[in-house]
């Protein structure tokens, strides 16, 4: 029996992977069971949205949009900032109001960090970069290191893995792989989600290793129902989830599992939905992570310390994803 234990124990995988929340929400404010998770889960660790930068085509300028506003002082014992940038925004600018771009964007940055005590040592920027944008993006994110001196990360699409060569390797310290929306949004009932599931995962992840970057991981935490009109889909909402589409009167379960089809004409959260109207519940639940997370390590070095974010803590429902839940499923890393 003792022999037997100690085999066991010295085959099991021990984790050094470190754990993390984005929080995306433009109010910052965390409820106490959120509080908790945060504190047991990742150690107050946090990737902390701040804004957003658009591109405001009849002012031909860039803006910073939902700047986050601090309802709740943020007591996370390591935050990283988080900034989000549209592509459309490095398809519109120069090269020289991209440098711009970086000095105004580093000074926004500065302000809302003083204003509200906090310190950061790395910044993250979050942009789906394109063919046509490469250029000018990583001429932001070198100008924009040069300008902060800080360590900088950008998240990285599983496109953005296997075609490496083709659509260029951002110049930063560390990559997060965005380990969801890897399917194409349908507007067929018996299309596989398109939030994770493990065959378009396959397709690109056998490129891992040979990535240019060491990365980190993002997995999520959300789940969203996609409304279908006669065969076209109208919107993705995440506001519409299972409590809503199980309700027998408004709601019938179609003979595809999690496609439901509206019985009459309704207002609900804000929506018009028309009789006939199908909702594709995408849902991510703790059976789908976990099989994500192993299929997804399978394909990293098990050498390298990584952080395991999850998105997000915001509108985390504390009763779907349990502590003890969440830190076995970091462990596969």
């Amino acid at each position: 029996m003792l022999i037997s234990t100690i085999i066991l124990f010295s085959c099991r995988k021990t984790s050094s992977a470190d754990t993390a929340f984005y929080y995306w929400k433009q109010t910052f404010t965390l409820d106490k069971a959120q509080q908790k998770t945060l504190k047991e889960v990742a150690g107050h660790k946090l990737y902390l949205r701040f804004f957003d930068i658009k591109y405001d085509v009849p002012g031909k300028r860039a803006y910073p949009e939902a700047v986050i506003n601090f309802k709740q002082k943020a007591t996370a014992a390591q935050i990283t900032p988080v900034i989000f940038i549209t592509n459309q925004t490095f398809e519109k600018l120069s090269l020289p109001a991209v440098d711009s771009l970086a000095l105004n964007t580093n000074k926004l940055l500065l302000q809302l960090a003083s204003s509200n005590q906090i310190h950061y040592k790395q910044v993250q920027f979050d942009c789906d970069w394109s063919l046509s944008t490469k250029d000018k993006y990583f001429h932001f994110l070198k100008t924009f290191k040069t300008i902060s001196k800080k360590q900088l990360e950008a998240t990285i699409r599983l496109h953005q893995i296997k075609y490496q060569v083709k659509t260029g390797v951002p110049p930063v310290d560390r990559g997060v792989l965005m380990f969801y929306n890897m399917g194409k949004i349908s507007a067929k009932p018996e299309d596989l989600n398109s939030i994770y599931n493990s065959k378009d995962a396959a397709t690109y992840i056998s490129s891992l290793q040979k990535y240019l970057l060491p990365v980190d991981v993002a997995l999520p935490l959300f789940s969203w129902s996609i409304h279908i009109r006669n065969g076209s889909v109208i919107q993705v909402y995440g506001k519409i989830d299972r409590s809503i589409l199980s309700d027998p009167n408004y709601f019938r379960e179609t003979a595809h599992k999690n496609v439901f089809t509206a019985l009459k004409s309704f207002f609900i959260e804000g929506v018009y939905v028309k009789k006939n109207d199908l909702f594709k519940l995408e849902e991510i639940n703790k059976a789908l992570l976990d099989q994500a997370a192993t299929q997804l390590a399978e394909h990293l070095s098990k050498n390298e310390k990584r952080t395991i974010i999850y998105y997000e803590i915001g509108n985390l429902d504390s009763t779907e994803f349990k502590t003890k839940d969440l830190q076995e499923i970091s462990a596969r890393f």
